[in-house]
């Protein structure tokens, strides 16, 4: 068995796999390690950024519950609302035309950081990726310039046609692959968990 990493960007993932399924409360660790079963796992780094509201208090349970797995580590970027002016001229809605926009500032580069950091240090043999945004091809070029004998998998969540494609991504990579949505069902946490100090951690309603 070689040993590999698994980097995954968040909100990659969530878009391109999960989000309109009931599949959301998903046991990372349990999933690669189905469809990953002749890899001896030593991290899964989750990447992703906080966002506000109810869909924060849901994204916060499901971090608690990721945080109960031994290999999964996770580190969070910044989420923003960017001032906008709406540039359509056809509009006739005649108030403000000033809006914001949610935007995810760090993951990007959170990722490519740990990757050439891992790469540097040798700390598996193969690193599986899993995202849909091509802007880390620099950093996968990086890895195999630094180093060549790591393996480099990628796998792009498929249910958004333009992720699917990630022609540039997939040619970055050792092996291409489409994230399986056979195994999401089988890889469920359980609706309630233990978490530290006795505390309990319950599946979102809504999820």
């Amino acid at each position: 068995m070689k040993t590999s990493n698994v980097y995954i960007d968040g909100f990659n993932l969530y878009y391109g796999a999960l989000k309109g399924t009931s599949y959301k409360w998903l046991d990372l660790e349990k999933y690669f390690q189905t469809i990953r079963s002749d890899d001896d796992i030593q991290t899964i780094h989750y990447f992703s950024a906080p966002v506000s509201g109810s869909s924060g208090r849901d994204q916060q349970t499901y971090l608690n519950a990721l945080s109960t797995r031994p290999k999964v580590r996770i580190r969070l970027g910044k989420y923003f609302y960017k001032p906008m002016t709406c540039g359509v001229r056809a509009c006739r809605y005649t108030g403000s035309r000033e809006f914001k926009r949610p935007e995810e500032k760090q993951t990007d580069v959170n990722i490519a950081l740990q990757l050439l950091d891992d790469a540097y240090q040798r700390t598996a043999e193969r690193f599986v990726l899993v995202t849909g945004d091509s802007d880390l091809v620099p950093a996968l070029n990086a890895v195999r310039m630094r180093a060549p004998s790591v393996e480099i998998i990628v796998y792009v969540p498929s249910n958004h046609p333009n992720r699917g494609a990630a022609v540039e991504l997939r040619g970055a990579a050792d092996k291409p692959r489409t994230l399986p949505a056979f195994e999401l069902p089988l890889c469920q946490f359980s609706p309630t968990l233990a978490g530290p100090g006795g505390t309990v951690i319950t599946k979102p309603a809504d999820w």
